[in-house]
């Protein structure tokens, strides 16, 4: 490890002992992301416009271990697809961000086989669905602690089962009880992550999942630390051009 003598000054606010907690934290995981392999779901970003089915948001692999964060308002849909073979096991979930107001949250989850649906057909209430799945737990539900974003989340229902037919299939999540909310959803069970995405995809989940449960303190405490840690190789330049122009001058002299 190189330790170096010059002291970088940066001044982040810190009014309250938990402030101390979350820079220790974010430091963790800088060197979590720097230094060590990964293991969990990798984030699908999007744009928000999967809302039917022909705009339906394409999982590359239903076997692989995906997420991705979505905010819903009240009777929306969002829509998901994925190609899979007869035989292949399916897995999906939806959890809740433990925020306050979310308590109760819940939406709906359904599979859907594409090979049954009809054209212009009433597609939740058609023989194309499979599985149709409701919370139905005490809540606020089970928590679980996640701890590469350092996220408590609410466990919801999820879909186990195996695909019968070859071909595509689509995942519906929408509101049934004229909630807005936010859910995260999994889907696949094997996790996959390259040397690679310990320094793009990696740290750009993190910083996406502490922007969707609303965590903007850390996101600011991380961007200084960067700019400071980005400075470094700066002041040592502008130390040695000094350092030789005073040597320089003296000599002179």
């Amino acid at each position: 490890m190189l330790i170096c003598k010059i002291c970088v000054r940066v001044k982040i606010p810190i009014s309250k002992h938990h402030n101390v907690k979350k820079i220790v934290a974010i430091l963790f995981v800088i060197a979590v992301i720097s230094s060590s392999p990964a293991y969990g779901h990798k984030l699908i970003t999007h744009d928000d416009t999967h809302r039917s089915l022909d705009d339906a948001l394409e999982i590359p692999d239903h076997k692989i271990s995906w997420a991705i964060y979505e905010n819903l308002g009240p009777n929306e849909e969002k829509f998901y697809s994925f190609d899979a073979k007869s035989g292949d096991s399916f897995y999906a979930s939806i959890v809740i961000p433990k925020i306050a107001g979310l308590e109760e949250y819940s939406p709906t989850l359904v599979l859907i086989n594409g090979n049954y649906v009809e054209k212009d057909a009433p597609l939740l209430k058609s023989q194309a669905v499979m599985e149709r799945v409701v919370y139905d737990e005490a809540f606020p539900g089970r928590e679980f602690y996640e701890p590469f974003g350092q996220v408590t989340y609410w466990e919801r229902q999820e879909v186990k089962t195996t695909l019968t037919m070859e071909g595509k299939y689509f995942v519906v999540v929408l509101d049934e009880k004229n909630q807005t909310g936010k859910y995260s959803l999994a889907i696949g069970t094997i996790e996959d992550f390259s040397g690679a995405d310990l320094f793009t995809i990696l740290p750009t989940a993190w910083l996406e999942t502490k922007l969707f449960v609303g965590d903007y303190a850390s996101v600011a405490i991380f961007i200084l630390i960067l700019i400071a840690i980005l400075a470094i190789p700066t002041i040592i330049v502008i130390r040695r051009k000094l350092t030789r122009t005073k040597t320089s001058i003296s000599k002179s002299g």
